[in-house]
């Protein structure tokens, strides 16, 4: 081989090496930081249901004095087992945030992970783009779904139920 050829082999090598890199730095700082995209859906899936639920929040008190709708959201297994938060009617996030209402510490958990939030009486889980997902039972929550009371929600390792 001429050392032209040569040469030019190591250049094609040294960019696929530094797009290798790039590519690396950008997945570390979207696991850090969150991606662009998975911020703007969920700050898009954020907005439009919240004042739909301001107006809403009277409706989940008539129903838990029915008996009927749970009122805590437990930890049951993972690393926050035991953790209880009354449910209110206002939104739940979940993730590794600081800004999360429970905050988990599983690698398994996105930065945002999950929402949970009342709607029509009954409480939804929804997967806010996460990168290994949320099983509503033993399905993964592809679109927003109703949580039945006791059935278990999987982040990672971390299960929680909603409870009466």
């Amino acid at each position: 081989m001429s050392e032209f050829t040569l040469t030019l082999i190591k250049l094609a090598f040294l960019a696929v090496l530094w797009l290798f890199v790039i590519a690396a730095v950008g997945v570390i700082r979207a696991d850090l930081f969150g991606s662009k995209a998975a911020t703007k859906a969920a700050t898009r899936a954020a907005a439009p249901p919240r004042p739909a639920k301001a107006a809403k929040q009277p409706k989940p008190p008539r129903a838990q004095a029915h008996g009927g709708a749970p009122t805590k959201l437990v930890v049951v297994q993972g690393e926050r087992a035991g953790t209880v938060i009354d449910l209110t009617g206002v939104p739940i996030t979940i993730g590794r945030a600081n800004d999360a209402t429970l905050m988990v510490t599983d690698d398994y958990a996105s930065s945002r992970h999950a929402r949970l939030y009342a709607q029509d009486g009954q409480w939804i889980v929804e997967d806010l783009g996460s990168t290994n997902g949320t099983y509503l039972g033993r399905t993964k929550v592809s679109r927003p779904m109703p949580v039945p009371p006791g059935v278990p929600v999987r982040i990672g390792k971390t299960v929680i139920e909603l409870r009466k």
